[in-house]
């Protein structure tokens, strides 16, 4: 089942850089960019988490945190998140759960080649868990400027 703006965000939990437990509940009364990507240390995936870091404080200005996903292990983000300074949570999902509640995991091609990985996307929670918005075509060094743009902020 895809998820379309308006369903109510399903319900994720996993551990972040520091391996402390946080899910969707840690954000009652926020709203939330919450975007996944396929690997850490990788081009697109740096640029964009530092286009959403550098942004960061803006973000938190207009009420919204900050949440990244992908397959990679804490220790991995806990070594990315160090050498960018990231100011936001990096949730590993070893598991692919929150990937696949999210329909961030499935088929890409890449030179012919048809495999299974992470679908870049991102999604914007409001206050009540509703998803006001899907981007699945992201600007990676431009995410910022594309979530104002389409959100009228």
């Amino acid at each position: 089942m895809k998820l379309k703006v308006g369903d109510k965000a399903p319900f994720f939990e996993g551990i972040n850089q520091d391996e402390k437990i946080i899910s969707l509940n840690d954000f009652n009364g926020k709203k939330v960019i919450l975007y996944f990507y396929p690997k850490d240390n990788t081009p697109g995936c740096t640029a964009e988490s530092c286009n959403l870091n550098d942004n960061y404080k803006y973000w938190l200005e207009k009420g919204f945190d900050v949440i990244g996903v992908s397959p990679d292990s804490a220790n991995s983000h806990k070594k990315f998140a160090d050498k960018f300074g990231f100011k936001f949570n990096l949730m590993a999902d070893t598991k692919k759960e929150i990937l696949k509640a999210y329909g961030a995991w499935g088929e890409k091609k890449l030179y012919g080649r048809t495999y299974m990985g992470v679908l870049r996307s991102t999604f914007i929670i409001n206050e009540e868990s509703i998803i006001e918005e899907i981007f699945e075509k992201v600007n990676t060094k431009e995410h910022t400027s594309q979530l104002i743009e389409s959100l009228n902020l």
